[in-house]
């Protein structure tokens, strides 16, 4: 009888061994999270240098000069900034060298002085396509500092669905206020001509009625969720916060947009940024690398 018990014993044994083996062996295994290898970037001809201590791509995009630069370590999506104008200007102080450092990536395409005209979104397109067909992320980050607002308001209303942030430094958002100098801002009569002749308006009357400035474009910014942050000095008289920043942050708010203003008391135009850019960079992560439900369209306010 003890030999019996013996028996079963043991084969109640071998058998819940089986068993543990068999449910090893049908779990997933177990392996620790890769690296983002991040996207592919090599271009025929592209020639390589650094840019602020990182690796940089200069490339030709749909017949204009540009560069992609690399973090050491992207982020999961790959996230990137896309600096409109002025990539060079207050650098430090602009949000860029701190995004790479974060993981993003930055890049830049040389429209020329067009001012967010039809001709320059037609190369912001183009660009925007080779990027994101390499693996870069699909809603990037646009900084627009000073008149390169015009060109990151234009491109985000045209493709509201392919923009996660715009950081404004200091950002036009009415060419009548610059550079039609038809406010209180001193205006540029030479880039007023120039940008009449960019848009391909008959005469001056036509570039003053034009509908589609930023503070005219907001509806489908606002309904795709795109946050907004902007820089502003309260002394500029080059870009007055009155007729362009102000403007957007009032219908903004009235559209259920999300919108953040940094005013610095008592400076002008110069110099864009901050000393600090945290509040900046932490603004533009925390709005890129999130998902955020579209709002109902409605009427653009008035005011």
């Amino acid at each position: 009888m003890r030999h019996l018990v013996s028996c079963v014993a043991l084969t109640l044994t071998l058998l819940c061994a089986s068993s543990d083996r068999v449910r090893a062996a049908d779990a997933p295994e177990r392996t620790a999270p890769k690296e983002n290898p991040g996207p592919s970037l090599t271009w025929p001809g592209e020639t390589l240098d650094t840019w602020h201590g990182f690796k940089r791509h200069n490339i030709t995009v749909d017949g204009c000069a540009a560069w992609v630069v690399e973090p050491k370590t992207p982020l999961a999506g790959n996230p990137w900034s896309w600096c409109m104008e002025f990539p060079d200007a207050f650098t430090e102080r602009c949000a860029a060298p701190q995004l790479l450092e974060k993981g993003f990536f930055h890049a830049h395409i040389v429209v020329g002085n067009t001012f967010g005209s039809p001709a320059a979104i037609k190369h912001l397109d183009a660009f925007y396509a080779e990027l994101t067909s390499r693996g870069l992320g699909a809603k990037p980050a646009l900084i627009g500092i000073s008149r390169g607002g015009l060109y990151a308001y234009r491109f985000a209303a045209e493709n509201p669905t392919h923009v996660s942030v715009i950081y404004g430094d200091a950002p036009v958002c009415d060419f009548k206020s610059w550079p039609g100098g038809k406010g209180k801002g001193r205006g540029s009569q030479g880039d007023w001509d120039a940008l009449i002749k960019c848009y391909g308006f008959k005469d001056e009357a036509e570039a003053l009625a034009y509908p589609n400035n930023p503070i005219d474009t907001l509806v489908p910014l606002a309904k795709a969720g795109i946050a907004l942050i902007h820089v502003v000095g309260d002394a500029d008289d080059v870009v007055p916060v009155a007729e362009n920043t102000a403007i957007v942050e009032s219908r903004y708010k009235k559209l259920g947009g999300e919108i953040k203003v940094i005013h610095k008391p008592g400076v002008g135009h110069h110099p864009h940024g901050l000393e600090d850019d945290a509040p900046v960079v932490n603004y533009i992560v925390e709005h890129a690398t999130a998902k955020k439900p579209e709002k109902v369209d409605g009427p653009a306010p008035k005011n």
